[in-house]
């Protein structure tokens, strides 16, 4: 299973962003003739926000390339041994492959109106139907669970961190 957990979360990882935030923000891009990525850089709380994100993403994607390339250094982010189970690792893949599908969809019924961030100059119409019928934030409620299946298939503390600063 750790062979597979070194290939697939890397794997993961890129297609993930690539398609849920590289070529989501291409297409929409295209579409309405400019970037809808909106995220502040300034020194607000939004742009502070806005740059632990970019921050948290970035480190754990350092983190897969470590755990796959360097697998030694697994042990000095400190694993939950209770976790590592062959049924919780199962269990991390089905809920970061229902992540992949849940955000794809989401992305898929808000149209033009995805952004990254708020745009204030550009108004775009309410999406209240398919999966923002049942949440108000479904791409986030797709990364959250992202979060909690790498945090299952290679539980530690590292992945309990990430777990813990997007979700507080």
């Amino acid at each position: 299973m750790e062979q597979i957990l070194r290939i697939f979360l890397p794997t993961y990882f890129v297609v993930y962003f690539g398609i849920a935030f590289v070529a989501k923000s291409l297409i929409v891009a295209k579409r309405i003739g400019k970037n809808p990525i909106v995220l502040p850089k300034d020194d607000s709380a939004y742009g502070l926000i806005g740059l632990y994100f970019k921050l948290t993403m970035i480190l754990m994607f350092a983190y897969v390339l470590l755990y796959s390339f360097a697998p030694a250094l697994y042990n000095i982010f400190l694993p939950i041994k209770q976790l590592e189970t062959l049924t919780i690792k199962y269990l991390g893949l089905g809920f970061l492959s229902f992540a992949l599908i849940w955000t794809i969809i989401a992305q898929g019924n808000m149209k033009n109106s995805w952004r990254i961030g708020i745009d204030k100059e550009t108004k775009t119409e309410l999406i209240t139907t398919g999966l923002f019928g049942l949440s108000r934030n479904p791409i986030f409620f797709g990364m959250i669970i992202s979060l909690v299946g790498i945090l299952l298939t290679t539980p530690n503390e590292l992945t309990g961190v990430f777990y813990y600063l997007v979700m507080y």
